[in-house]
């Protein structure tokens, strides 16, 4: 497959979840399936950027779930989850030297993500009666996603 699909997918899921995409990045980059040594993010591989970006995802996994949590949609959650998907994606494009495509795929996909997140939400929390139900089906989609993004880039 296209890395820029893999960049593309991987800002899917950002949209869903901005933390996941970067910690399944960074967990990618930590076991060697995404080979960032010798780029400019061959951090994102690092022991602390690791566990950092993990804490981060379970901690946004956990908030999601609150009713005060506001919308993916409104600006600062919006705008976080397009960086998140932007970044991600350019981690991907680095495998083919194409960084700043797999960025605009990436920030693409975030995009995608959150729009069609919600709406997806929206539905089965409507058809369900509640939305807890809804928002960890989705924790799911974008956790497995992740993983299987992820594995599928080498």
């Amino acid at each position: 497959m296209s890395l820029y699909l893999f960049a593309l997918l991987i800002g899917v899921v950002a949209g869903l979840r901005a933390m996941t995409a970067p910690a399944a990045v960074a967990w990618g980059a930590h076991l060697g399936l995404i080979p960032l040594t010798g780029t400019p993010l061959e951090w994102v591989g690092g022991t602390i950027a690791t566990w950092v970006f993990t804490a981060l995802a379970v901690l946004e996994l956990v908030g999601d779930q609150l009713p005060q949590t506001p919308s993916r949609k409104v600006p600062a959650q919006f705008g976080t989850r397009i960086v998140s998907g932007a970044f991600c994606g350019a981690a991907i494009g680095m495998l083919g030297g194409a960084w700043i495509g797999g960025a605009v795929a990436g920030a693409i996909g975030a995009v995608i993500g959150t729009l069609g997140g919600a709406d997806v939400r929206g539905r089965l929390a409507k058809a369900v009666g509640k939305d807890l139900p809804a928002g960890l089906i989705e924790d799911v989609v974008a956790v497995g996603g992740a993983i299987l993004i992820v594995t599928a880039v080498k």
